[in-house]
C-alpha cells in the first residue's frame, strides 16, 4: 500500500524544521555574542621603567612614593653630550633639553640564556633584547614556566616605533653583517619572542607611535575573542639609540626645557621623552579561572580609531578622542559613571593636554554627580613618555592602583591648566594622592593613549582577584619552608639569591606563597639550589649565604646536568617516625582528602582509625598491622600532593611494602584493592612472622656478608654497594650484630620483629593468597 503525506502534514514539519534552525541558530548567535564581548584576564604583568623600576612592584613603589624618575642624558649610548645640548631652540643638530626617562643598562642582555651567540646580539636592537627579557618575567609573573608555553597557540602583540639602532654603527663592527638585517627588523621584534618560547600564535608588531602598546592589547583581545590565541603577551618598547627624538622635537619646541611632564598643569611647557618596555600576559577570563591562574585585573572593553583629516597630520582631535571613548565604553558595556579613574595620555603639551581634558569632561564628566567625579592621572609626571610602551606602562600602573586601593597623585601639578574648563564636567586632577574612592561596586578605571600620526586608543579595566601580597603570609609561624631556584648560569644563581634576599626582607611578603611560586611557576634551569628554613630570619641567612656561594645550614645546591624523567621512588617499612604526616594532614587540603579517601577504603579492614594513628599516634606505630597501613596512606597521599603541584612521573618505584603504593598510583590496582592488600598482608605478618625474627642493616658490601649467612640468617637486600640487610632468627642475628660491632662496623637494627624478604614469609603464604584472591591488576 502507498502513502502519501498531505500539503498540510508538510507545512507543519517544514514549520518545526525551521523552529529548530532558529533555535539553533539563536543559541550560536548567543555564543558568538557572548565571545565578542568576552572580558580578558591579566594574568601576568613585567616591565622595565625609568627611576630604576625592574618590576610592577618597583613601579608601585615609585608612583606612591611620588618619586621623579627622570634624569641626564645617558653617557654610555656614543652620544656627543657636550655638542648636542644647546638651549638655543633653533641650532641645528642640537637639542635644549639634557634630561630624560632613561633605562639603566639598557644594552644589557643575557644572551646565552636564550641560546643567542654573541655576535648575533650585539647585532640585536636593544628593543628585541628587553622584549625577550620581559616577556619571559611577563609568564613567570603569571606563575607559568615559559617552557611549558612551548608549541601552543600563545600570540605576541607589540608596539615598536624606533628603529634606529642600526643606523647609530658608523660602520660594522666584523661579523656582524648577516644579523643585522633580522637583529633590526621591527616584524622580527614580535617574531623572535615567539622563536624563542616556541609560541604558535599570531606575532604582530604595531607601530601608531605612542599608541602602539595600547594598540597592541587591543588586537591581542580581538585575537583572543575570536580564537587565534589562548595567552597572548602584548606590550610595548622604546630604547633612543640615537638622540634625533630631541633634536627633532626641539625644532618644534615641543619638549620640556626641564625633561618633565607637567600633565593637565597650568605649567605644562611640553613633553619629556623617555624609554621603557612594559608587557602584559592576557588569557580569556573564563580560561583563567578554569585554570585557577591569578587574575591581576580584567580588561572589559577597548577601541581604536583614527583622527582622520583634522588640523594637522600631528595636531589631537578633540572629537575622534571622545568617539574611541565611548566606542570602548559600548564594547566593555558600561557607562561613563562606573569608571571612576582615567590614566590619560597627558603628555604635558599646551595642545595636547587640554585638547584630551575637554575630551575627558565630554564624555565622562558631562552629567556626573560631583560627589564622584572622574579621577584623572598620568605616570608621564612620573618617568616621562614612554612612547610606544607607554599605553601598557599605564595599564600596570593602574592594575597596581586598584589593586592597593590608592589613586597617586600626578607630579609637578601647580595648579590645574587655566586652557581647561574644568567646570564643563565633573573631572578632577589627582594633584594630590587619594584612597580609591568606594562605589558600592568593583574598581574600574581606563587607560588612553594616542599617537601622533592620529591613531587613538582606549582601554577599560575592571580590578581582579584580591592582591594576595595584602593578605596574612601564607606561610605559617614556625614551619619550614622551601624556596626552589634556578638560574641558566652560577652567577645568575647568586644574583637571584641576592634579590630574593631583598624581597623577603620587606615588610608583609609572602613567605609561603613566594615559595610555592617558585617551585611551580619557575622554569628549571642548569643551576638550582633550595633554601629551606622555619622563619623569615633564617630564610634571609640562607638566601644572603647563597647570594655569596657560602655554605649555611638548610641550603642545597647542584646542577641538573643530566636530562631525565621523573620517578617517584616508594620506601619499605623502618623509615617511619611517630607524628609523620600530622602537619601535613593539617595544612594540606589535598593530603587530608587524600588520606580520608585512604581511610574509607582501609575502614572495611581495620578496627582502628587511620586519622587518628596519623594525628595522636593511637593505635601504636609499633604494631605492623598499623604502621604498615598508615605508611601506605602517607606516601599515597604524598603522591598526592606532588601530582597537585604539578609533578607527574614518568615511573615509579616500590620497595618491599611500598610496592604496594607505587602499584596504586601507577593505576596497576585500585584504591579499594590496594587498601585490602596492605592492610590484610600486615595482619597476616602479625598473626603468623611477628616476634619469631628481626632485621639488620649493615655498611658492608654483598661479598663480605656472603660467608657469614646460614645458622638461621638469610641476606634479605642488597640497597648499595656498602649497603646490605640480613634477616632471620634472633638469636642468629645478635650474633652476628655482636662480631660486626666489635670490628667497628656501622649495624642499624630494623625495628621489626620479623624476618622480611626470606624463607620466613613462606609460613604466611597460603594464607595470605586466600585472602587477596579477589584482588585483580
Amino acid at each position: 500500500m502507498t502513502t502519501t503525506t498531505e500539503p498540510g502534514d508538510r507545512l507543519v514539519e517544514a514549520l518545526r524544521k525551521a523552529l529548530t534552525d532558529n533555535e539553533q541558530l539563536s543559541r550560536e548567535n548567543s555564543r558568538l555574542t557572548a565571545a565578542a564581548t568576552e572580558p580578558i584576564a591579566i594574568i601576568g604583568m613585567a616591565c622595565r621603567l625609568p627611576g630604576g623600576v625592574a618590576s610592577p612592584d618597583d613601579l608601585w613603589r615609585l608612583v606612591a612614593e611620588g618619586r621623579d624618575g627622570v634624569g641626564p642624558f645617558p653617557s654610555d649610548r656614543g652620544w656627543d653630550l657636550g655638542a648636542l645640548f644647546d638651549q638655543d631652540p633653533d641650532r641645528p643638530g642640537t637639542s635644549y633639553v639634557s634630561e630624560g626617562g632613561f633605562l639603566a643598562g639598557a644594552g644589557d642582555f643575557d644572551a646565552a640564556f636564550f641560546g643567542i651567540s654573541p655576535r648575533e646580539a650585539l647585532a640585536m636592537d636593544p628593543q628585541q633584547r628587553l622584549l625577550l627579557e620581559v616577556s619571559w618575567e611577563a609568564a613567570e609573573r603569571a606563575g607559568l614556566d615559559p617552557h611549558s608555553l612551548r608549541g601552543s597557540s600563545t600570540g605576541v602583540f607589540s608596539g615598536v616605533m624606533y628603529h634606529d639602532y642600526a643606523t647609530a654603527l658608523r660602520e660594522v663592527p666584523e661579523g656582524l653583517e648577516g644579523f643585522l638585517a633580522t637583529g633590526n627588523s621591527g616584524s622580527v621584534a614580535s617574531g623572535r619572542v615567539s622563536y624563542a618560547l616556541g609560541l604558535e600564535g599570531p606575532a604582530v608588531t604595531v607601530d601608531t607611535a605612542c599608541s602602539s602598546s595600547l594598540v597592541a592589547v587591543h588586537l591581542a583581545a580581538q585575537a583572543l575573542r575570536g580564537g587565534e590565541c589562548g595567552l597572548a603577551f602584548a606590550g610595548g618598547v622604546a630604547v633612543m639609540a640615537r638622540p634625533s627624538p630631541f633634536v627633532e622635537f626641539s625644532r618644534q619646541r615641543g619638549l620640556a626645557p626641564d625633561g618633565r611632564c607637567k600633565a593637565f598643569a597650568e605649567a605644562a611647557d611640553g613633553t619629556g621623552w623617555a624609554e621603557g618596555v612594559a608587557v602584559l600576559l592576557l588569557e580569556r577570563l573564563s580560561d583563567a579561572r578554569r585554570l585557577g591562574h591569578d587574575v591581576l585585573a580584567v580588561v572589559r572593553g577597548s577601541a581604536v580609531n583614527q583622527d582622520g583629516a583634522s588640523n594637522g597630520l600631528t595636531a589631537p582631535n578633540g572629537p575622534a578622542q571622545q568617539r574611541v571613548i565611548r566606542r570602548a565604553l559600548a564594547n566593555a558595556r558600561l557607562a561613563p559613571a562606573d569608571i571612576d579613574a582615567v590614566e590619560g595620555h597627558g603628555t604635558g603639551t599646551t595642545l595636547g593636554d587640554p585638547i584630551e581634558a575637554q575630551a575627558l569632561l565630554a564624555t565622562y564628566g558631562a552629567g556626573r554627580s560631583t560627589e564622584q567625579p572622574l579621577w584623572l592621572g598620568s605616570l608621564k609626571s612620573n618617568i616621562g613618555h614612554t612612547q610606544s610602551a607607554a599605553g601598557v606602562a599605564g595599564i600596570i600602573k593602574m592594575v597596581q592602583a586598584m589593586r592597593h586601593g590608592l589613586l597617586p597623585r600626578t607630579l609637578h601639578v601647580d595648579e590645574p591648566s587655566t586652557h581647561v574648563d574644568w567646570s564643563a564636567g565633573a573631572v578632577r586632577l589627582l594633584a594630590e594622592a587619594r584612597r580609591w574612592p568606594e562605589t558600592g561596586g568593583p574598581r574600574r578605571a581606563a587607560v588612553s593613549a594616542f599617537g601622533v600620526s592620529g591613531t587613538n586608543a582606549h582601554v577599560v579595566l575592571e580590578e581582579g582577584d584580591a592582591d594576595p601580597s595584602r593578605a596574612p603570609d601564607s606561610g605559617r609561624e614556625g614551619a619550614a619552608v622551601p624556596w626552589a631556584l634556578s638560574a641558566a648560569s652560577a652567577g645568575a644563581l647568586r644574583a637571584q639569591a641576592g634579590r630574593l634576599h631583598d624581597f623577603a626582607g620587606r615588610a608583609g611578603s609572602d613567605i609561603g606563597g613566594a615559595g610555592r611560586v617558585l617551585a611551580t611557576g619557575r622554569a628549571g634551569l642548569a643551576h638550582r639550589a633550595v633554601v629551606i628554613a622555619d622563619g623569615r630570619d633564617r630564610l634571609r641567612i640562607g638566601l644572603a649565604a647563597l647570594s655569596r656561594a657560602e655554605p649555611a645550614p638548610g641550603v642545597v645546591t647542584g646542577t641538573a646536568d643530566v636530562d631525565g624523567d621523573t620517578v617517584f621512588v616508594f620506601p619499605g617499612q623502618g623509615t617511619q617516625w611517630a607524628g609523620m604526616g600530622r602537619e601535613l594532614l593539617a595544612t594540606s587540603t589535598v593530603f587530608a582528602d587524600s588520606l580520608a579517601e585512604v581511610a574509607e577504603a582501609l575502614a572495611p579492614h581495620i578496627d582502628w582509625s587511620l586519622l587518628d594513628a596519623v594525628r595522636d599516634g593511637v593505635p601504636s606505630l609499633d604494631r605492623v598491622d598499623v604502621v604498615q597501613p598508615v605508611s601506605f596512606a602517607v606516601m599515597v597521599s604524598l603522591a598526592r600532593v606532588w601530582q597537585s603541584l604539578g609533578v607527574t612521573p614518568e615511573a615509579v618505584v616500590g620497595h618491599s611494602q611500598g610496592e604496594i603504593a607505587a602499584a596504586h598510583i601507577a593505576g596497576a590496582l585500585t584504591l579499594q584493592d590496594a587498601a585490602a592488600v596492605v592492610a590484610l598482608r600486615s595482619q597476616a605478618i602479625a598473626r603468623g612472622l611477628a616476634g619469631h625474627g628481626g632485621m639488620v642493616s649493615l655498611a658492608v658490601p654483598v661479598e663480605a656478608v656472603q660467608e657469614r649467612l646460614g645458622n638461621g640468617i638469610e641476606l634479605a637486600a642488597v640497597n648499595g654497594p656498602t649497603s646490605v640487610v640480613v634477616a632471620g632468627d634472633p638469636t642468629a642475628l645478635n650474633t652476628l650484630v655482636a662480631a660486626y660491632e666489635a670490628e667497628g662496623i656501622r649495624v642499624r637494627r630494623v625495628p621489626v620483629d620479623y624476618a622480611s624478604h626470606t624463607s620466613h614469609v613462606e609460613a604466611i603464604e597460603t594464607d595470605l593468597a586466600h585472602l587477596l584472591a579477589d584482588v585483580k591488576p
